[in-house]
């Protein structure tokens, strides 16, 4: 049987030239099994300081009470919601990079799906402390279960959004768990199969005895395409049931039903930044340009330019319909977000979510690592401006003007919300420290077809339209880890 070869016009999604399944086992697996950098060292110090002042301000908060926050009598919530949808939404990529990808077989995602959905997971465990944090008496957090009534709890309002909210982020976490350890499994076997006493021991626990054989691997593609079918409706579902916080009550601003697709595009938007935000860091300091390539770096911004889009005829379609309904405390509500005392949130987010992506049109910056850099943490800041004006804006002003009054964040709101940011990160290097960021297995699937060395191969053997190659060629100057040179001696 011939193998099977990738058309020479797309762009390899590995670079590099005489690279070997060992090969890539040995660079994928090098920041697990060697000491960490001093780069590792001083990341994770930074981080663990953040996280040490999460600790110490969300103790303050059990201790004290949500009274220790800026909340008032009007603006009942503030800085905890606009985390804890800002954590949910960056908690959208993975699940959308993983399961929504692989159904429609893009392989591009085989390179960035690893770190994605681990970031899935910590930035749903970032958001969920918010909601502990605000529950105010956080040990009764059992009765949004349906548990029975000797338990001390009366069953929940199942009318209610905030505990639709509860089993779908549950869910969700659940089920992106599963996902994300069942696609270690094979990686995991890899570390045990090459270490050697307690570690040995304990990544053979982890792994669960995976052997590798044909029939193993048969069935971890069943159990991934069956759990990619299961997580691709919890992408639309949960930032959807999120929005219903809003959208389901009377207030001003938030009683409008473009909230549930806004609200989800809005979460790929940010995810995208914060998968790109991450990725292009480690992809320069873990040595992995030759699997995280260009191409990855392109379709990303690619998709942030799509999400950007529909985000800002969203906020367009909001004020359109707030003109169009006539209803004066709508107008207003809109009105007073452009105009009134918080007017520079709302246009902080306007600048960050709708008129900084559209410089991802131009080629230029849109292959600049630097750049999309730089983008991406600017997208994710307009993102927390979004949650902050949809929440604060919409309260601090309603029906009755003796009942308007500012909200000003206290040093616990943003102690609480900086450390969660310290947490996220700490986790995150806790986690390329002790798993390959990259899924082995699935990079090694694109060397035989979708390689630069395998397509350099296919110019050698000369069968191929020289118009192609020649396209192909000029695909590649945009590439930081190729040499054109080689191509030049063809």
């Amino acid at each position: 049987m011939s193998s099977h070869k990738e058309s020479i016009i797309r762009e390899p999604l590995i670079t590099g030239r005489n690279i070997t399944y060992g090969q890539i086992t040995d660079e994928v697996l090098l920041p697990v099994e060697s000491n960490p950098s001093k780069a590792w060292w001083i990341g994770f110090g930074v981080a663990s300081l953040f996280a040490a002042l999460w600790v110490f301000a969300i103790s303050w908060t059990f201790w004290f009470g949500v009274g220790e926050w800026g909340l008032n009598k009007t603006v009942g919530w503030a800085w905890d919601i606009t985390g804890f949808v800002w954590w949910v939404g960056i908690g959208h990529a993975g699940t959308l990079i993983s399961a929504v990808l692989l159904i429609f077989r893009q392989n591009w995602r085989n390179s960035i799906n690893r770190s994605a959905e681990a970031m899935t997971i910590f930035a749903v465990i970032c958001a969920a402390t918010y909601i502990f944090g605000h529950m105010g008496r956080p040990w009764l957090a059992y009765w949004t279960l349906p548990l029975p009534n000797q338990y001390g709890s009366l069953w929940v309002n199942w009318n209610s959004a905030l505990m639709m909210d509860v089993f779908a982020i549950s869910t969700y976490f659940s089920v992106s768990l599963v996902f994300w350890y069942t696609g270690l499994l094979p990686d995991l076997a890899a570390i045990r199969d090459r270490a050697t006493g307690l570690k040995q021991k304990m990544y053979g626990i982890a792994s669960f005895g995976w052997t590798g054989s044909v029939k193993t691997w048969q069935r971890f593609e069943t159990v991934s395409l069956i759990l990619a079918g299961i997580s691709t409706p919890l992408v639309l579902s949960v930032h959807t049931i999120v929005s219903f916080d809003f959208a389901t009550s009377l207030e001003p601003g938030w009683h409008t039903t473009i909230f549930p697709p806004y609200f989800v595009a809005g979460a790929i938007f940010s995810g995208f930044a914060m998968v790109q935000t991450l990725l292009l860091v480690a992809r320069k300091v873990l040595g992995l340009e030759n699997y995280i390539t260009m191409f990855h770096i392109e379709s990303m911004n690619k998709i942030i330019i799509l999400t950007g889009s529909i985000v800002g005829v969203a906020y367009l379609t909001e004020f359109f319909i707030a003109w169009y309904s006539g209803v004066e405390y709508e107008q207003y509500a809109f009105i007073n977000r452009s105009t009134g005392p918080y007017w520079w949130a709302y246009w902080s987010m306007m600048t960050c979510n709708v008129i900084t992506p559209q410089l991802f049109w131009f080629r230029k910056i849109r292959l600049s690592i630097m750049a999309s850099w730089i983008l991406s943490i600017i997208v994710n800041i307009g993102m927390w401006f979004e949650r902050f004006v949809i929440i604060v804006t919409s309260l601090h002003r309603d029906y009755v003007p003796s009942s308007w009054v500012m909200f000003y964040p206290s040093w616990v709101d943003v102690s609480i919300f900086i450390g969660s940011i310290g947490l996220f990160f700490t986790m995150f290097l806790i986690f390329i420290r002790l798993a390959p960021s990259l899924a082995i297995g699935e990079v090694k699937l694109l060397l035989k077809t979708a390689s630069e060395q395998m397509k350099l191969k296919q110019i050698k053997e000369g069968h191929l339209d020289p118009e192609q190659v020649q396209f192909y060629k000029e695909s590649l100057q945009k590439y930081d880890s190729v040499e054109l040179s080689d191509y030049e001696n063809v």
